[in-house]
Formats: structure tokens, sequence, C-alpha cells
């Protein structure tokens, strides 16, 4: 039976600014602001020692529409590589690498096959005679909020036909909506597989036929956290799909939570997290740790210890060193509090303020001038309702606790 084998990436963000980073030694921050080539690389690497027939790149291959030329430069020595194995590789651009930017280009080698601003079809013959037809485009300009589907039609004879397409599925709010797609309309293209892009968890749609986010191949900040990478996929004609996935991300986020019990000392808190931040360290790839500490009983001198900056220094102590590094970049300490009571009127009040709270009201209040601002607009994407409705919730946390403490000082 004929198949083929090919990974499938997307969202590699290269040359990302890492923007809101902690503060951090110059060593980590330069491995971090790394970390998207590297973890590109070990994809390169995996393509080449699993001689795949084609990589995907299912959009946002550069963070800006500016495509600095150190991002280009990097992509097209890896993809040197794979042309020197005979390695094809089929691109599509989303909505942060649109083809309507202005940048200096350096050209990629042959092997490099990039669609254009209209859906089209590529076609790839394998020496065994197996042939793909694969179908996709480039986004023309930043925002394209239409659907694009109709565009996407089974042309000719072909082994296997797969999609590629930068979009969101609908129900899906964690994004801005580009070219939006039910997985009921890509079932009716009759497709093998459909390459997705642009959102950035790895999620798998539907399994006949796939419909694959791989997720970004690098996490850039504390909400995309865990490993990330792409797919190595295998179809086989009258077989089942194989797809495995490829963690290759150099740099993880993680949330630690680590419980302390009754009657523990600063010192047992100490080895506790010591000892739970060296058995999460994983071989040649870092990790920066959200470190959740909770406490049993509460215990105002070890409360006052543990939220020390000395506490996390020493914990972060000699790790800037290390190739497998484990940070910790904060420490929140949960505590039993003591409830008193706060008027139910003013809860009320409060309560339906935050209610009242919409995009509008936070885009044209304290984040209009952000938004609307020459050149930090060019960066940054509108909220999700998701985002925003996290930010009102942190938000209303912060306010009822800050009450609450004021209440106790009464």
């Amino acid at each position: 039976m004929r198949s083929v084998t090919f990974i499938h990436v997307a969202d590699l963000h290269l040359d990302s600014p890492f923007l809101g980073l902690p503060p951090l030694p110059k060593e980590l921050k330069r491995r971090i602001q790394e970390s998207t080539f590297r973890s590109f690389s070990k994809i390169i690497d995996i393509a080449i020692d699993k001689r795949i027939d084609f990589l995907l790149i299912s959009g946002d291959i550069y963070d800006g529409e500016d495509r600095s030329i150190k991002a280009q430069a990097r992509l097209r020595k890896e993809l040197v590589r794979l042309h020197e194995k005979n390695i094809p590789v089929y691109i599509i651009h989303g909505n942060h690498d649109h083809l309507g930017g202005n940048w200096t280009t350096l050209e990629l080698p042959p092997n490099a096959h990039v669609f254009g601003d209209h859906v089209e079809r590529k076609r790839l013959v394998k020496t065994d005679g197996t042939t793909v037809h694969l179908y996709g485009f480039s986004y023309p300009k930043r925002h394209v909020y239409e659907s694009l589907l109709s565009f996407y039609k089974k042309e000719g004879e072909a082994t296997f036909h797969i999609g590629l397409l930068h979009g969101q599925v609908e129900g899906n709010n964690d994004h801005t909506p580009y070219a939006p797609f039910t997985v009921q309309q890509l079932l009716t293209k009759g497709f093998d597989y459909w390459a997705l892009g642009h959102i950035h968890k790895q999620q798998i749609l539907h399994m006949d036929p796939p419909m694959v986010y791989p997720g970004n191949i690098q996490g850039r900040h504390r909400k995309e956290q865990g490993e990330k990478g792409g797919y190595l996929v295998t179809l086989t004609e009258h077989s089942e799909p194989s797809m495995t996935f490829l963690a290759t991300s150099d740099v993880d986020w993680e949330t630690i939570m680590i419980h302390i019990e009754k009657g523990s000392t600063f010192h047992d808190i100490f080895l506790q997290c010591q000892t739970k931040l060296q058995s999460i360290r994983k071989e040649q790839v870092g990790q920066l740790v959200d470190l959740h500490i909770e406490l049993e009983e509460r215990n105002e001198e070890l409360l006052q210890k543990v939220q020390t900056g000395e506490f996390i220094e020493i914990l972060q102590e000699g790790e800037e060193q290390e190739e497998a590094f484990v940070w910790p970049y904060n420490v929140r300490v949960v505590s039993p509090e003591v409830e008193v009571p706060l008027s139910a009127m003013f809860l009320n009040e409060l309560e339906e303020t935050i209610q009242a709270l919409s995009m509008e009201t936070i885009y044209e209040g304290p984040l209009k001038e952000l938004f609307h601002h020459y050149q930090a607009g060019k960066y940054i994407s509108p909220l999700t309702e998701q985002e925003m409705n996290e930010l009102i919730d942190e938000a209303k946390t912060t306010l009822f606790t800050t009450f609450q403490t004021i209440g106790k000082q009464r």
C-alpha cells in the first residue's frame, strides 16, 4: 500500500520578541529569545532523521509582518538543510506574516513551495508513483475574516489530498476569528488530512480524516504552558493514519502546586520546593516555573519569609548556568484566610460594576492609547473574549481580596 510521511507544524513565530518576560539573568533571557529558532532546528533534525517525504508549515512563520532579516536567514538555513536531503517544504503565510507586509526579502531554497494569496493546488509525486495534491493560500493582508473554504476543491487524481488552512474553528474564542470554518465544512471537502494553524494549543478536531492544530512550536508567555512542537504523520491507503506528537520546545512554561502540611518549618518548605523543582527537570529543555505554595494553616511568620525576594533567589541559585534550567520566576503563596463579612450592599455594587465591563469599555478606556498607538498597535491583536474574561476575573479576585484585607485591619 502506498503511503506518505510528513511533519506538520504551524505558528513558528520565529524571532518573537517575548514581550513582558519576568526579570531574568542575561544568560536565560538570551536563551529564551533564541528558543523559537532552537525549536525549529529540532524539527528539522527529526525530519532528516525520519527521512520524511515533506514538511508542512501552516502559517505565522514569522512573528511580524516586517519579517526580520535574522528570522529569514535562520529559516533559510534550516530549509537548505532539507533541500540537501531532497525534502520539499510547503508553506502558507498567516495573519502575522501576511503577504502585504513591507520587508527586505531573502530568497528561499528551491525546495520551498509557498502558496499565493488565492487557494491553489500544488502536486508532489514520489519515486514510487504516490501522488499528493496540496491545497492552501497565504493571507494577502493581516485581517482575513471571510471563509475561503468554497475555493478548496479536490482537483485531479491523487493518492492523497491535503489541505493547509490558517484559521479558527467555530466555537473557539481563544484567538481572533480569522478565516473561520466548521468541522462539518472540512468534512465535505473529502480531503485526507487538514493541516491547520492559528490556534496555539494542540488540538485534534477530528480523526477520520485528521483535522489537526499542532499548536505553536514554542510557548511565548505564561499562558502558553507545557510542551510545544508538531506532529509526525503517516497516511497509508486503506488504513488508519498514524500521528505522533513531537515535543520540540526549547523552553517550557509550567505551573507547579506544592502543598505544605501543618507544623512545617521554613526549612521544610524550602526542601520541599527544591525537591519538587529538581524532579521536573528535563534533558536539554529549560523550564520557567510559576510556583504556587499552598499552606495548610495560616502562619504569618512563614508567609513573610516565603514571600520575600530572598526565598525565590535561593531557589534560583545557579540555574542560569544549567542547560536544562528550572527557573521559578514567581512564587505565589495561598493560605487559609479568616473570613470577615463585608457589607452585602457594597459587594452587590462591586459585582454589578464588574459585570458591566465589556470589550468596548476596555478598548475605549485604559487600553485605548495602547491599541491605537502608531507603533505598538502593529504588534498586538485585540483581546479575545476568553482573555478579556480572564482579566476581569483576575481583577475581581484582587478587588475582593483587597477589601477583605481592609476589613480585617479595621
